[in-house]
Order: structure tokens, then C-alpha cells, then sequence
């Protein structure tokens, strides 16, 4: 008999992680499915300074070995594994690897969003040394520095107007020529001193010694191209949510977040999303974490009101 897993979560980020703690400090049979290391995108952020409980911050990949091992102090498993494919709609739902096929009566999707890259040459290898993607995380390196923020929508405006108060320049570089945010934030990015906007603008080349020191702007209409010395390039301009594996089944946002409310409750029975990966207004570590303890509470719920002839879903075998 193949084992059936209380709830099997994917990913093994702050939602993921802390999913797993709630869910087997509450006596659930979990094991956590996680692609590379735990702690997720937040393993790549340097340092977490508005994470609850670190007076002096905690580097990212720190956090996540704690709240692994936290998880794991209680009984959850971890495979590392890559999820290839899934099917969420039986009662018991089915999750196939590339370590192998989990079965298990409820699911947590945890798999967080990714930032959008610019796609530029040594964009991967400047990450963290000049390059970021998280301006609460990383901003305040830049205090009395010069830094720029490409992007024009709601997260750039509030990432240049939380830097305006920290950097001593602020350039803001958008490939349009007015700013797509909310226009209650627009007028104090504008009264600011400090802050030089670059219209009809894109990144087309970073400059770097050991770390990042200018990057090169095109204008889109003149192709005129201008270098700007800086010590920091912070880009917002969206994320991508690890969500494609579940369209087939799931509802998705126009934006390709999965559906759910505060309750994490997806489209479908047994099925949770937690994170950066669900609809939400702020994505931070502390609120995936918190989508990780409802998502636990109400994964527990469901599971008390199961009946018990729950039995696997028909598997056809190889030939």
C-alpha cells in the first residue's frame, strides 16, 4: 500500500515551513516537498531586519535552516524533490516528482512568486551585490547612497519612496513616461528632493567590478543611451508566481496568482494556498508565515471532516 500523508506541502519557504510546524505540532502526518534549500527566495535576501524575534536581523538562509529544523523538531519530513505534475481534484489528492509519487489527503501549495528579472547580462551573478529585488529588504545597505529603482507601478512607487528616506539620490527609470501606481503615493515621490526620474527608459547594461557600479540607460524614443554611476539598482517590475503547475485545476488571477482569501481556501476541497503564491495585498516573510499557520488550521479542520473510506486514486501501470 502506497502511504497517505495527512498533507503534503510544496515548498519549503516561510509559508511552507511553517505550514509543516502548525500542521505537525497538531499530530498531521506532513512532509514538505521542496525543490532546492529550504527558506526559499527569502535563502537569497541577505539579511531579514523586519522579521519578528531578531533584534540584530538574520540572513535568510539562516532562517529558513530555523524554521526547518523547527518544522522537523515536531515530525514533518522534507523530500527535495522537483514537482513535475499534480492532481488535486479526488479525495485523495496526488503529487508526482521527480523522487518519486506522494499521495496525501490534503495539499498546501507553498511555492511562492519569483521577481522579474531584467534578463541582463550578469544580472544573476550581481544579485545581492548591487542588484536587489526587495527594497524593504535590502534598502537599508543603501543609506546615504546613490541607488536606482526601474519600474513605474505600485511596488516601485512605494520601493522609491521607502529609499528617497534612506539614500542620498534616488533615480527612478520607467519605460513609459508617467508612473502606473496608485496616485496617492505619486505626489510625495514627486515633492521629493532627492528623487530624479528617467522617462521612457530601460536598463540596458550593468557596469561592475566586484560588485555593481553604474548601469547604462536607453531611451526608448531618442535611443539615446546615458551611464549613471549608483551603488545599488533595485528592480520592480512584478513577479511571477510558481503557480503554472496548477492552472489546469485551480482558479487563477489575471496575474497568474492562485485564488484563495485570508482563509488560504483555494477552488477546490482539501486544497490550500499559502504565501506569496495566493492573492494578497503584501508579501512579506511574516505574512507567509502567518498564511502558514491558517493554512495548517484549516487543512486540520478538513481533515476531522473526512469520512473514512478515502482510498487512493486509480494508478494505471508502467508498461
Amino acid at each position: 500500500m502506497e502511504h497517505i500523508y495527512d498533507t503534503v506541502i510544496l515548498g519549503g519557504g516561510p509559508a511552507g515551513y511553517s505550514a509543516a510546524l502548525y500542521c505537525a505540532r497538531g499530530g498531521l502526518d506532513t512532509l514538505i516537498i521542496e525543490k532546492i534549500s529550504p527558506g526559499g527566495q527569502m535563502a537569497l535576501t541577505g539579511d531579514i531586519d523586519n522579521y519578528p524575534g531578531f533584534d540584530e536581523g538574520v540572513d535568510g538562509f539562516t532562517l529558513g535552516m530555523k524554521m526547518q529544523k523547527g518544522a522537523e523538531r515536531f515530525g514533518a519530513a522534507t523530500e527535495y524533490a522537483e514537482v513535475t505534475s499534480v492532481s488535486l481534484s479526488e479525495g485523495i489528492k496526488k503529487v508526482e516528482t521527480s523522487q518519486g509519487t506522494f499521495f496525501a489527503k490534503t495539499v498546501i501549495i507553498a511555492t511562492g512568486a519569483k521577481p522579474r528579472r531584467l534578463g541582463l547580462d550578469h544580472e544573476d551573478e550581481l544579485t545581492g551585490r548591487g542588484v536587489h529585488y526587495c527594497a524593504h529588504c535590502d534598502g537599508r545597505f543603501y543609506k546615504d547612497k546613490t541607488v536606482a529603482v526601474v519600474g513605474g507601478g505600485n511596488s516601485a512607487v512605494q520601493d522609491s519612496l521607502y529609499l528617497s528616506r534612506l539614500a542620498k539620490k534616488v533615480y527612478v527609470i520607467h519605460r513609459r513616461d508617467t508612473l502606473r501606481g496608485e496616485r496617492i503615493h505619486h505626489e510625495p515621490l514627486m515633492r521629493a528632493e532627492n528623487v530624479e526620474f528617467i522617462w521612457n527608459s530601460t536598463v540596458s547594461l550593468l557596469d561592475f567590478e566586484k560588485r555593481l557600479t553604474a548601469v547604462t540607460v536607453k531611451n526608448k524614443i531618442s535611443n539615446e543611451e546615458r551611464k549613471i554611476e549608483l551603488d545599488g539598482l533595485f528592480v520592480s517590475i512584478g513577479r511571477e508566481p510558481e503557480s503554472a503547475l496548477f492552472a489546469d485545476e485551480l482558479s487563477l488571477d489575471e496575474n497568474g496568482y492562485i485564488i484563495a482569501d485570508e482563509t488560504t481556501k483555494t477552488s477546490l476541497e482539501g486544497v490550500f494556498a499559502a504565501g506569496d503564491v495566493r492573492t494578497k495585498r503584501l508579501r512579506q516573510v511574516v505574512t507567509a508565515a502567518a498564511d502558514g499557520a491558517v493554512s495548517a488550521h484549516l487543512a486540520e479542520e478538513y481533515i476531522q471532516g473526512l469520512t473514512s473510506d478515502l482510498s487512493l486514486p486509480q494508478i494505471t501501470p508502467a508498461i
